[in-house]
């Protein structure tokens, strides 16, 4: 064998090595890729299984979580219409709202531009005696509903701070620095993924409209007596839980829990 051939083989076999590097080299890096992809794929699948959407009469989508054996909205109901289509009074005057004993909604300070899809809407317990305020296959929670999705939160994600705090949103609330409280460090709300927010609350005195960013309230179906009914709320300044029973003419938000 000459020096020339000699050469040629050490050139030959080189390139293979190198061929052989690079074909390795592809495959690892898709092997990797594909893996990657899959751990992707299995997470954020994995993070879905709970939330799903449900859409009202109106056309407003929100999101939903299952929490323990419930299926819940995460956000506070819009909608104008009964889950029948027929529109459900919108009452904005004052007096008109202190008045009122049949079902009606408003928007926060009547401004549903700034206020709607942030808050939600509030409505008087009249329009959740009506049984058609939720999309079909939902309802608006009983008492004893919410007390079931309190003790599991309690029992699931109270294991460092507070039940309200599993239960709040981590965006909105009004700012605070007792310890465990929704506004301390709301970075560490919202383990439960309920995501209440603040929606404020409408009271049947003029210019009424109070709370908004330091207190969520929603109503439960569930009356109390004759003109009060039961409802939960969320204070950005505690880490309880309160309930308590609320004038059926004041405006509230409602979330609405899957049948």
């Amino acid at each position: 064998m000459t020096d020339k051939q000699l050469k040629n083989d050490i050139i030959r076999i080189t390139i293979l090595k190198v061929k052989l590097l690079i074909s390795k080299t592809i495959r690892h890096f898709w092997i990797f890729n594909l893996a990657l992809l899959s751990l992707v794929f299995q997470f954020t699948t994995g993070c879905k299984t709970d939330v799903s959407m449900v859409t009202d009469i109106d056309g407003n989508s929100y999101q939903t979580i299952k929490i323990g054996t419930q299926i819940w909205m995460a956000e506070n109901l819009k909608t104008t219409k009964y889950n029948d289509g027929i529109s459900i009074p919108l009452i904005r005057d004052s007096i008109a709202w202190s008045a009122a004993t049949y079902p009606g909604y408003c928007f926060y300070k009547n401004d549903s531009i700034k206020n709607k899809n942030i808050y939600g809407t509030l409505y008087n317990w009249y329009a959740v005696k009506t049984g058609k305020l939720a999309p079909k296959g939902w309802h608006i929670p009983t008492d004893e509903e919410f007390t079931i999705l309190i003790n599991y939160v309690s029992a699931k994600y109270n294991t460092t701070c507070s039940v309200a705090k599993a239960l709040a949103i981590n965006t909105s609330w009004a700012s605070d620095t007792s310890k465990c409280s929704i506004g301390n460090d709301p970075t560490k709300n919202n383990g439960s993924g309920f995501s209440a927010i603040a929606g404020g609350i409408r009271y049947i005195l003029p210019n009424s409209f109070s709370n908004l960013n330091n207190s969520g309230n929603w109503w439960s179906s569930t009356q109390v007596v004759s003109g009060y009914a039961w409802r939960m709320s969320l204070f950005y300044n505690f880490g309880d839980v309160g309930r308590g029973n609320e004038f059926v003419q004041n405006g509230l938000s409602v979330r609405c829990v899957k049948d």
